[in-house]
């Protein structure tokens, strides 16, 4: 593996000088893989963002797209097949068996390790879920490849090499990787780094099943039962259309609840940025960047956030970027769509009676519309 970093997600200029030896077995490698994750029966929406970005790298190497569905025989993976094709697949793969009606790593890496080693893609991509993370590093390892996790952008270089960026150094630099030598080619992306992309009904083309090499007295692990979570307050930052921030400009915990009142007076989600989680104003689980949630919203209003780069990561996939800071030189101005220069504290009340003046509740929903 070969790295190069850099500060902005272009393919680094030191490539060219690495020497490429890929050897004779992995030469007959080709097209471009996508594993769909099933939560309960529904695909985890990364998977259709993931045949997005899949789609445009196959189309660039002239290859072909295929979706990876592992899980039990019935409706289940019927309908994700279907839903892989609506979003661009050109051929899915399927292994169907009861072993793979809940996730366990045993019998999904076997599945996915058999796939691999009997197709030979030279690109597989996998959410960077807890499901996505457990699974790609079981994978990559089995099949001594390489694997970049957590990947803000994914290209093609000049010859056919997947080049991999993400943030590297605590967020403070862009690193571009590749797998030079080695097939497949593995990453990770999180959920929201990339757009989805448009779903159009279309029949069901090719499906390829395979057997899965391991039956339940196999399998060390059993599943005894399911018990959903019950944190029913924790936060949906990633799938918020509008979504309301504090950072350290704030000064002190109790500053946040002007956050949280902005984002009541809208119908939005709040959070913060990694300085706050760390001081433990906020919970882990409202907290915006690279390592934190990554967001697409409409609008995004950050509030005393300064915009580091891992927060940057996190959010310029934002339609709309609202930021307020009393530095105007403040990073987060160089990538806002609209900056103010002043105090939160004190506008961000304004901000709120302005907004609830002008919104009735049922005007609210239609803010980020």
């Amino acid at each position: 593996m070969s790295t190069a970093s850099q500060t902005t997600p272009r393919i680094a200029p030191g490539r060219a000088g690495v020497k490429k030896e890929l050897p004779d077995r992995f030469k007959d490698y080709r097209h471009v893989w996508v594993f769909l994750e099933l939560e309960r029966g529904n695909v985890h929406p990364v998977s259709f963002e993931l045949l997005g970005e899949g789609r445009k790298l196959a189309d660039k190497l002239e290859v072909q797209l295929a979706g990876v569905v592992l899980g039990p025989p019935g409706g289940m993976v019927e309908d994700a097949v279907a839903e892989a094709f609506a979003y661009g697949a050109d051929l899915v793969y399927i292994v169907d068996a009861p072993p793979l009606a809940d996730y366990r790593n045993e019998p999904f890496a076997k599945a996915l390790t058999d796939l691999v080693n009997t197709h030979k893609p030279e690109i597989l991509l996998l959410g960077a879920t807890t499901l996505g993370r457990d699974l790609a590093g079981s994978v990559a390892t089995t099949l001594q490849t390489g694997l970049t996790a957590d990947c803000t952008e994914l290209d093609v270089d000049s010859d056919g090499s997947l080049a991999a960026t993400r943030p590297t150094f605590g967020g403070s630099l862009l690193c571009t990787i590749y797998t030079l030598n080695y097939r497949p080619q593995m990453a990770t992306v999180r959920p929201r780094v990339m757009p989805m992309p448009q779903r159009v009904d279309k029949p069901v083309g090719r499906v390829m099943r395979h057997k899965l090499s391991l039956v339940e007295d196999d399998i060390v692990t059993k599943v005894l039962g399911f018990l959903p979570d019950n944190q029913s307050a924790m936060a949906n930052l990633a799938y918020a259309d509008v979504v309301v921030a504090g950072g350290l400009g704030l000064g002190a915990a109790e500053n946040l609840q002007l956050v949280k009142n902005l984002a009541r007076a809208i119908g939005a989600e709040h959070g913060c940025s990694r300085p706050l989680v760390q001081k433990g104003w906020m919970p882990a689980d409202r907290q915006i960047g690279q390592t934190g949630k990554t967001i697409r919203p409409k609008l995004y209003i950050a509030a005393g956030i300064s915009g580091a780069i891992q927060h940057r990561v996190g959010v310029e996939g934002a339609d709309l970027i609202v930021a307020i800071n009393t530095d105007p030189n403040a990073p987060i101005f160089e990538f806002a769509h609209l900056g103010i220069v002043t105090d939160a504290i004190r506008f961000l009340p304004a901000l709120t009676e302005a907004f609830t003046r002008r919104l009735s509740p049922h005007s609210r929903d239609k803010l980020a519309s």
